[in-house]
């Protein structure tokens, strides 16, 4: 091993233009520390461990990848554990979130950060096989003095990405070692090991996403086609494509001789587009005929084996993938399946007059699903929407309830028909039925089972025929033990009852952004799209707020984006300021910045971008910013 001094001129001489027989990955990164970090190979720092508090929440945020990926790194780890590998499972912000390790080296291991929590972005640890997969999007081996960081030139880590599947990248997946042999070429065994279990991941991770579409394997050998493909991309019924391994994505690349393109530009593409098939030809490549006959050619003249899997909702022939839902039914839910099990009950009840309790969080669509239940009766009539909590407790009466002529003082001497009266022959919502007054819950009751109203002052009942459909972000069944909600009138609404999920739970997240990103962006005339950091944020964001707070930080960053390109500075602080970060409201000097000689300001400090960057009161990422445009 080098000496630490040798090691630091060494880097020394690559930042003044030095040969190196370094790999292209390993310089790349040593400049990227030295030119954009401003890190000093000098100045040696231990692993940094996220707190506890933080640690939990990348952890939650990371929850479905680790199940999806628990069988696939376990394996992994027993396949290295006796050469005392570590395994490590990053987010995409290079925090440890699942480890695999010896617990006999503990100390040492959570000294080396080599440990659940452990921080490996590059711009804190330097170069490192994390950081530097999560900038190139490329497997990587950083061997021994291949780390920037001194204090990390006698570890051997070898990455690899895990994208989603829309080709974002979404997680890193590493194994690591205290002590290794000399030789780099040691670790090709390695690399391979975690390459494969990346696909294997990527590949669960779109067999889950993708129930209702077909999947195509592609391998360039028929040997393992079924058990272990090179690629595979997902296609709804109509042959277009929703989805893509990484190695499904530079399938279709090469397929087309495409370059310069993100992998979402394919997404929607139809595949004869890319091979010779189309959505009614899958089924011939399907398991049962032999693996060498199953063959598929593409526009380039290259050939693949290919297999195909239907999808799993189906019942009879290849594009009968799920049940049909009425259209405003089918609108709600962009690939969920918990979602669209849950439309597809609920599609039952559409022309039945049951009355139906929706739960859910606020802003998961409550109202949504109710419109949508009313769009699907045949019957029709009017729709309309009560919010119990928004009406103040001395109007709500008479607001439901409508009052004769002359009821009180103020009143119209013609009268006014309530709400529940207008809703006759079509659908009453009432959101929010929770906060309903008990004194007005019993009289709810009574229109109910009776079918008919009696308005404030008037001496006789009206008969309605009112289809009813409430919601509550609270536990109604928790509010009747605490003697604030009528045991007969939960009963009553209970009968059938559905539970919307929270946005952070959908596997449909990225479909909805996009969808709520154009009909924002039309309303706003602006045609506005996302960058992957941006992107990220969204995804690793909590969303209390659900779908009505990712509307509104959409339509706030479509105004903020510049040239409608949507990046973490057009998204709210709390998307892009790390935990525990104290908002700074930015100085005079720098809001003139811009306009002024960003490099005269940056030569002052030094060439320091971070010592710049609190100077005039911003982010760093804000100052790399600015530099692009100057």
């Amino acid at each position: 091993m080098v000496s630490t001094l040798s090691h630091i001129r060494e880097i020394e001489r690559v930042a003044m233009g030095g040969a190196s027989g370094r790999d292209t990955p390993v310089v790349q990164s040593w400049l990227r520390c030295l030119n954009d970090y401003r890190l000093d190979p000098a100045a040696a720092q231990e692993a940094y461990i996220v707190p506890d508090g933080t640690l939990r929440e990348h952890r939650e945020q990371a929850g479905e990848l680790i199940r999806i990926g628990r069988t696939g790194l376990e394996t992994l780890f027993n396949q290295v554990a006796e050469q005392k590998y570590v395994l490590l499972l990053s987010d995409a912000r290079g925090v440890t979130v699942e480890f695999m390790g010896d617990p006999t080296f503990d100390n040492q291991l959570r000294k080396a950060g080599l440990y659940l929590g452990s921080e490996w972005s590059e711009d804190r640890a330097g170069t490192c096989a994390v950081g530097a997969c999560m900038v190139s999007g490329e497997p990587v081996i950083i061997h021994q003095d291949d780390h920037f960081d001194t204090s990390h030139i006698g570890l051997t880590c070898t990455a690899a990405p895990i994208y989603d599947t829309l080709g974002d990248l979404s997680a890193v997946l590493d194994i690591s070692q205290l002590r290794s042999p000399t030789a780099k070429a040691s670790q090709q065994l390695a690399l391979h090991l975690v390459c494969a279990t990346a696909r294997r991941i990527e590949l669960a991770n779109l067999m889950l996403r993708t129930r209702n579409d077909w999947v195509l394997r592609l391998s360039r050998l028929p040997d393992f086609l079924d058990v272990d493909p090179d690629a595979a991309i997902s296609l709804d019924g109509s042959g277009r494509v929703t989805g893509m391994t990484h190695g499904g994505f530079n399938a279709l690349a090469r397929a087309m001789n495409l370059t310069s393109f993100a992998s979402r530009d394919l997404i929607g593409r139809r595949i004869d587009a890319f091979f010779e098939i189309d959505i009614d030809d899958l089924p011939r490549f399907t398991r049962g005929r032999p693996d060498r006959e199953r063959v598929l050619r593409a526009r380039d003249g290259s050939a693949f084996f290919a297999s195909s899997i239907a999808p799993v909702a189906s019942v009879r022939g290849p594009l009968a993938a799920r049940p049909r839902l009425p259209r405003a039914l089918d609108e709600l839910s962009l690939g969920d399946p918990r979602m669209e099990s849950l439309l597809a009950r609920v599609a039952r009840f559409a022309d039945s007059d049951i009355p139906i309790l929706v739960h859910g969080e606020t802003g998961t669509g409550k109202e949504y699903l109710a419109r949508a239940i009313h769009g699907s009766r045949a019957a029709g009539g009017p729709f309309v929407a009560v919010n119990c909590a928004a009406i103040p407790e001395h109007l709500i009466e008479s607001e439901l309830f409508g009052y004769a002529p002359g009821a009180f003082t103020g009143a119209s001497t013609r009268g006014k028909p309530g709400l529940i009266e207008e809703a006759s022959g079509g659908t009453l919502f009432l959101d929010e039925i929770g906060d309903m007054p008990l004194s007005l819950q019993s009289r709810l009751l009574r229109v109910l089972s009776e079918q008919e109203v009696q308005p404030v002052g008037a001496l006789k009942p009206r008969a309605v025929n009112t289809r009813v459909i409430s919601a509550s972000h609270q536990q109604l069944e928790q509010l009747v033990a605490d003697g604030r909600f009528r045991e007969d009138l939960y009963y009553r609404l209970n009968a059938a009852t559905f539970t919307l999920p929270p946005l952070r739970e959908r596997l449909d997240f990225d479909a909805l952004v996009e969808r709520i990103l154009k009909r924002v962006g039309e309303e706003a005339g602006i045609a506005c799209r996302l960058d992957n950091a941006a992107r990220l944020a969204l995804r690793a964001h909590h969303w209390p707020g659900n779908l009505r707070e990712l509307s509104n930080v959409l339509k706030v960053a479509c105004v903020l984006a510049e040239g409608g390109l949507i990046d973490l500075e057009s998204l709210p602080d709390a998307f892009h300021r790390p935990p525990g970060h104290v908002v700074r409201r930015p100085s005079p000097r720098a809001v003139a910045a811009p306009a002024r000689d960003i490099r005269r300001e940056l030569d002052a400090c030094g060439g320091n971008v971070s010592a710049l960057a609190r100077k005039l009161g911003v982010d760093r990422s804000t100052v790399h910013r600015w530099l692009k445009r100057s």
